[in-house]
């Protein structure tokens, strides 16, 4: 950052002494004695040099005292209006002392905003705090006294530049600036601050990526997310109440007072984000939230499909989380997506029971395998499949598993086959089912039957051999409701394990040993003894 500039107002006849005996400076008082008398005016350079201290306490100090100046020098309008002039030619041209000295306040105004912004960077939080909290208290004031003249009914006077070099400092490429977005975030409820921060998001976007040819910058790439994540749009216009710069009465006509800008802003700053490539990381943290809060915000939310289906053909956990953002567009917004059953079957591997999103991905692939109008082949392929990966799963994904298959059935009676196709005991019979077969119409299901559950009736665990056991059964058309253990863990099925009232008592022996070494019928009696001896 440049030095603070030393120049003094022409007005101030009073030198500061020089002593080695430093006083402390109060900025409190500082800011009293600039207010109450213009000749004071260079007592603002003492400020300045609290802002640039190393003592946390100085600088958080003199934050909040440029907040007190500035502010009601703007609310007092003493400071210069328009395009200010250089200072040099201000103080040796023909400017009055009051143009002068509202000149001198003006550059000085902007030697602190850039301090301040440099602030934004330390790696104290509560000295970046401090200068954030002041930057925007800045912006409020000048929203509401604007020092340049800009167009009423577009921008309402609202500070934007202000806004996009905070926003800069805030998508830092090498600091984590997490942090100090979640402080942000309280500004971000303000309807006219985060409609100009999405438009400062898109415009840095574009800035920095197109800079970089399009790389991955994980650092700067997290930052942006972390502070659009903040970004929530209201679902009426009606709610758009909360502004930060006072209404004029052209305010029907500014931008940030209509939703539809706000969704057109929010849909361009997304897209902008995501048609760069991404850290393998990120694409799981948008997935996760895209469906439920940035598709129902978007003018247009079928724009997202080409990174949805992207997604999706990525394969593991990223084509999992995919699958609610194509559910949307597909049920909502008419979506053709030919190959996506496809793709679904392809997704039932070992590893569907074990990832962090499993309950998510039963539940989609539940609602997607719903209609009646799927072709019998297709809903034999993923009964078949779940079946033969039930035989090495986890008792909290058979317990999911088996009922998923029996639901299956019931929507589907033409698939009944698959439970009481007869077999020839005597004879080794081939199952025609082809797992490796990728494409579900050629794999051969709706030939084969399903002798895994009849192999899972002798699972270890009591409630997978019962749930195993309905096969024997004819099947209830009542679906049952798999929400009821899409969560369930291990941990909560030992807990119910242990919390049963009747509890078995189990043997563990033919015969009690009444002494050590003594049961068995004596054998270990007459062949081995105890001595002790001591030391």
């Amino acid at each position: 950052m440049a030095p603070v500039s030393r120049k003094r107002h022409v007005s101030s006849a009073v030198a500061e002494q020089q002593t080695d005996k430093r006083v402390k400076i109060e900025p409190n008082h500082k800011v009293e004695e600039i207010l109450q008398s213009k000749k004071h005016a260079n007592a603002v350079y003492d400020i300045f040099e609290l802002l640039q201290s190393e003592k946390v306490a100085d600088v958080v100090g003199a934050a909040g005292a440029c907040s007190r100046l500035f502010c009601c020098l703007l609310q007092r309008r003493e400071m210069f209006q328009g395009k200010v002039p250089p200072e040099e030619e201000a103080m040796s041209g023909h400017y009055s002392p009051q143009e002068k000295y509202s000149i001198f306040m003006r550059h000085r105004y902007s030697s602190c905003v850039e301090m301040l912004l440099e602030l934004l960077d330390h790696e104290l939080h509560q000295i970046a705090e401090s200068g954030l909290c002041c930057l925007m208290q800045f912006a409020a004031a000048e929203g509401n006294h604007p020092l340049l003249d800009l167009d009423w009914s577009e921008h309402h006077s609202f500070p934007r530049e202000l806004i996009l070099a905070v926003v800069n400092k805030l998508l830092s490429k090498t600091v984590d600036s997490s942090l100090l977005i979640s402080r942000f975030q309280e500004f971000l409820e303000m309807d006219d601050v985060r409609y100009y921060v999405m438009s400062s998001v898109r415009e840095n976007l574009t800035k920095v990526m197109d800079r970089s040819r399009g790389e991955v910058l994980p650092v700067y790439q997290s930052n942006v997310f972390t502070l659009m994540s903040n970004i929530s749009i209201p679902n009426q216009e009606s709610e758009l109440t909360s502004f930060m710069v006072k209404q004029g009465a052209n305010h029907a006509d500014w931008k940030a007072a209509k939703l539809k800008e706000h969704k057109r802003v929010f849909e361009k700053m997304w897209l902008g984000f995501l048609k760069y490539q991404l850290p393998s990381n990120m694409y799981k943290k948008v997935l996760v939230i895209l469906h439920d809060s940035v598709l129902p915000h978007m003018s247009e939310p079928s724009l997202m499909i080409d990174f949805l289906t992207a997604a999706y053909e990525m394969g593991g956990g990223i084509s999992l989380l995919a699958l609610n953002g194509l559910f949307i567009l597909i049920h909502e917004h008419n979506l053709d997506y030919p190959d996506f059953y496809k793709k679904l079957y392809s997704l039932l591997e070992p590893s569907v029971f074990h990832v962090k999103y499993r309950a998510r991905f039963f539940h989609l692939a539940n609602l997607f395998l719903s209609s009646s109008h799927l072709p019998a082949y297709l809903v034999a392929a993923f009964a078949k499949r779940l079946a033969r990966l039930a035989l090495t799963a986890p008792p909290t994904g058979l317990l999911i598993a088996l009922p998923f298959i029996y639901n299956l059935i019931r929507r589907h009676p033409s698939v009944r086959v698959l439970l009481h196709r007869p077999s020839e005991e005597e004879a080794t019979v081939v199952d025609p089912y082809v797992m490796e077969e990728e494409d579900p119409a050629q794999c051969g299901a709706l030939e084969s039957s399903l002798w895994e559950i009849k192999t899972l009736q002798k699972h270890h665990h009591p409630d997978v051999s019962k749930a195993a056991g309905l096969i024997n059964t004819p099947l209830v058309q009542q679906e049952e409701d798999i929400s009821k253990v899409l969560e369930t863990t291990t941990y909560q099925l030992m807990e119910q394990e242990l919390k049963q009232t009747v509890v078995k008592k189990i043997p563990l022996e033919f015969e009690t040993a009444a002494h050590f070494l003594q049961g068995g019928g004596g054998a270990l009696g007459r062949h081995f003894c105890l001595t002790f001896t001591s030391v």
